[in-house]
């Protein structure tokens, strides 16, 4: 496939953990992936990794939970790419806290960067992948939106938003040849769970059926399958990526 035919992917949150991995499988597979997170210098460092593996792409640093910012960019990159054909939501923060202590503005930056971003990213692609009549819209969810978590109302309120969304656009847009769906990690060894104590990660792998975190990789491998031609008639779907987590 030459450059001119390579499908166009945008990952968020592009520069490090999850983000970063989905974002070099995406370009080993041959596509032309645009980086997307607000540290231009580690979005960097991660296409330099990227094209010294032979792939292609560019970096766009944006602040996601400014509305202005986050159309502004995507504007850009639909006009200098002409189209993108496969979005992927990856970008999230945490602000936890039990809810009885949570302040408002804890709930709202979770809910700006975790689920309007995915709504304003999603609204973005709609039109250009109905033109191609192709698309595929991978939104990463987390199993915390599925079940809950202690100290996480704003965080599963964001992500179980983001399931709700990807059902919606299944139906929207599947005539037109466009795909959405959810992947849903569990404990996955990323700057998030390194924050926490070696005993609490200890005692919830024991919990889980395969005995282990996952690696960012595992999560990688579930997108591109999304991603691909041969999951054309996979749509509005949670595959959950969580070692057993919620079975």
């Amino acid at each position: 496939m030459g450059n001119n035919e390579r499908r166009v992917a945008l990952v968020t949150g592009a520069s490090r953990g999850i983000g970063r991995a989905i974002a070099k499988r995406l370009a080993s597979d041959g596509h032309h992936v645009v980086l997307v997170a607000r540290d231009q210098s580690r979005l960097d460092e991660v296409l330099s990794e990227i094209e010294a593996d032979g792939g292609v792409g560019e970096s766009r640093a944006c602040d996601l939970g400014d509305p202005a910012s986050l159309e502004a960019m995507m504007e850009s990159v639909l006009s200098d790419r002409g189209r993108l054909d496969v979005l992927v939501n990856n970008a999230g923060i945490n602000r936890d806290g039990l809810i009885l202590r949570m302040s408002d503005e804890d709930f709202d930056e979770v809910l700006a960067v975790n689920l309007r971003a995915t709504f304003i990213t999603c609204r973005a692609v709609a039109r250009s992948m109905m033109r191609g009549r192709w698309g595929r819209i991978i939104n990463i969810s987390s199993v915390t939106g599925l079940v809950g978590n202690p100290g996480q109302a704003n965080y599963a309120a964001a992500k179980a938003g983001m399931v709700g969304m990807t059902k919606t656009l299944a139906k929207e847009l599947g005539s037109k040849g466009i795909t959405a769906n959810v992947v849903a990690p569990g404990f996955i060894e990323t700057d998030m769970t390194e924050a926490m104590s070696s005993e609490i990660l200890a005692e919830a792998a024991k919990r889980l059926p395969l005995r282990r975190l996952g690696r960012p990789e595992e999560i990688a491998h579930a997108v591109a399958y999304l991603a691909s031609e041969d999951a054309g008639y996979v749509t509005g779907q949670v595959l959950t990526v969580d070692g057993g987590m919620v079975c």
